[in-house]
């Protein structure tokens, strides 16, 4: 990786935007990278706007490596005030924001938030429905941690999609 994009990457750590669990998100989603064991979860919550409804506010938890988590900090403020359809739109590279071109062996990075970011969005949950496994109530409105997810599973699960990167370099 060149010098140039280590000291990018490098300010987007040293203060990282929307870190953390989202309460009372309207949507999650949850994706891994079984090649790398790289995990990241992102929440979404949406608002009126202009008769649009966008994306108010996105948080993110990942267990990756420090290009995933400076892509998911960068992502989540590109996407902030689009609508579900046009953060769905937005492609791998996009997400990547001012980052810039990530070199092939650190695309896989910008992919896992784009999984997640899919996932969250997918149509049921953008309609409304809570993913398997999202447990935010009136009473308890903090969502699981994704450590939580993992050791404690719940009845139905949690939705997790694994990426297909293609046969490995």
């Amino acid at each position: 990786m060149n010098e140039d994009l280590q000291k990018r990457i490098q300010e987007a750590l040293a203060n990282p935007q929307n870190l953390g669990e989202l309460a009372n998100a309207d949507a999650v989603g949850t994706v891994g990278n079984a090649d790398c064991g790289e995990m990241l979860r992102l929440w979404v919550k949406f608002k009126q706007q202009d008769g649009r409804k966008v994306i108010d506010r996105a948080t993110f938890q990942s267990f990756g490596c420090e290009t995933a988590i400076a892509v998911a900090s960068l992502a989540t403020e590109l996407i902030r005030g689009k609508t579900a359809e046009e953060a769905l739109s937005l492609k791998t590279e996009e997400l990547a924001g001012e980052l810039g071109p990530l070199p092939p062996m650190k695309i896989h990075c910008a992919q896992l938030v784009e999984g997640a970011l899919r996932s969250a969005l997918s149509p049921q949950v953008a309609a409304g429905d809570k993913p398997a496994g999202f447990a935010a109530t009136a009473a308890d409105p903090a969502a699981p941690t994704l450590l939580d997810s993992f050791s404690k599973p719940k009845a139905g699960g949690v939705k997790i999609t694994f990426l297909d990167l293609g046969p490995e370099k």
